[in-house]
C-alpha cells in the first residue's frame, strides 16, 4: 500500500513516518501566507486567506505526490490599514521571525524546496527577506510568489481577462480579488454593496506615484490606506464576476503546479567561496559554512 505521503497534500494530516516519506520523495512545501484585513464593504476580512489558501489547495489536489501544503500563516503586516475596523496587524519583525521559524523547521527536517505563496501585498518585502534568509542560513531553497503574479506567466492571459483600467483597476478588493472570492466563497460576498473605489493619488496621473497589483510607480508614497481611499476598495470591483474568478483560479493553479513541478527537480545553486585565505570565523548572522 503506497504511503499517504503520495496521496495526501495536507502537511498537517501526515504522521511523522509519512513526513519522512515525503522528505525522501523530495517534495516541495507550499506555505500560504495571508492577512486578516479589511476589503471594503463587500468582502470579508479573510480575502487574503481564502485566495492563496484556495490556490495552494488546488495545486495540492493535482500533484499531492510532489507538494505538501502547510496550514496558512493567517496574520500579516497590515499596520497601515488599522483605520479600518477588523484589521489585525502582526508586527513586521514578529511576522518575519514567525515565517522564518517555519522555513527553518522544514529545512531542519529535510525539506529543501519551499514556496511562500503570498496573498497580501504588504507581506511581499517581508517575505522576500524571509526567503533570502532561509537561503543563506539553511541548506534549503526558498522563494516567495504572490498568487496574482502567477497570472502573468502566460502573457496572453491577463489581456484576455482584465477589463479594468491600468493602473488602479486591480489593486485591492478590486476586479481580481472580488472575482476570485466570488468563485471560491461567493455566498459571503455582499453583492449589493459592491462599488468601485478610487485610489486618490492615482487620479493625479503622476508618472511617479501610482499603484496596481501588476505594477507600481517608481517613487510611490505608501502611507495610511485611509489617506487615499474612502472605502478601502482600490479598483473596479463592479467589473468582477464569478466566471472571471474561475478563470483566474484555474490559471493560478495551473501555473503553480507547473512551477512546483519544475522547482522540485531543479538542481540547487552551488555556492563558491572566493577567499584566498579561508575566513577564520563564522559569518555573524548564522550562515552555514561553505563546504571546502
Amino acid at each position: 500500500m503506497p504511503s499517504r505521503a503520495l496521496t495526501e497534500y495536507r502537511y498537517e494530516k501526515l504522521t511523522w513516518p509519512e513526513i519522512n516519506d515525503a522528505i525522501e520523495e523530495g517534495q516541495v512545501c507550499i506555505v500560504p501566507c495571508g492577512a486578516v484585513e479589511q476589503h471594503g464593504p463587500h468582502l470579508p476580512l479573510d480575502v487574503d486567506l481564502v485566495c492563496p489558501g484556495g490556490i495552494a489547495r488546488g495545486a495540492g489536489l493535482e500533484i499531492p505526490s510532489k507538494v505538501k501544503v502547510l496550514p496558512i500563516v493567517a496574520y500579516g503586516y497590515t499596520g497601515h490599514v488599522m483605520d479600518f475596523p477588523g484589521t489585525i496587524n502582526n508586527d513586521f519583525e514578529h511576522f518575519m521571525h514567525h515565517v522564518l521559524d517555519i522555513t527553518k523547521s522544514l529545512a531542519y527536517h529535510g525539506f529543501k524546496k519551499i514556496i511562500l505563496l503570498n496573498g497580501h501585498g504588504s507581506n511581499m518585502p517581508n517575505l522576500d527577506l524571509v526567503a533570502r534568509r532561509t537561503n543563506l542560513e539553511t541548506d534549503a531553497e526558498c522563494l516567495v510568489a504572490a498568487w496574482w503574479n502567477l497570472l502573468t506567466v502566460d502573457k496572453e492571459f491577463l489581456p484576455s481577462w482584465r477589463e479594468s483600467k491600468f493602473p488602479g483597476g486591480c489593486a485591492h478588493a478590486c476586479e481580481l480579488e472580488t472575482s476570485l472570492y466570488m468563485y471560491l466563497d461567493g455566498d459571503n460576498v455582499r453583492k449589493d454593496l459592491i462599488k468601485n473605489g478610487l485610489i486618490s493619488f492615482n487620479a493625479d496621473e503622476s508618472p511617479f506615484q501610482w499603484v496596481d497589483l501588476f505594477g507600481a510607480g517608481p517613487a510611490t508614497v505608501v502611507s495610511w490606506t485611509s489617506s487615499y481611499s474612502e472605502t478601502g476598495v482600490l479598483g473596479e470591483a463592479e467589473l468582477a464576476t464569478a466566471e472571471k474568478g474561475r478563470r483566474a483560479y484555474e490559471e493560478a493553479v495551473k501555473q503553480l503546479v507547473r512551477f512546483a513541478t519544475w522547482f522540485k527537480d531543479r538542481p540547487k545553486d552551488v555556492r563558491r567561496d572566493h577567499h584566498r585565505t579561508p575566513p577564520t570565523m563564522p559569518i555573524p548572522w548564522g550562515q552555514r559554512p561553505v563546504k571546502q
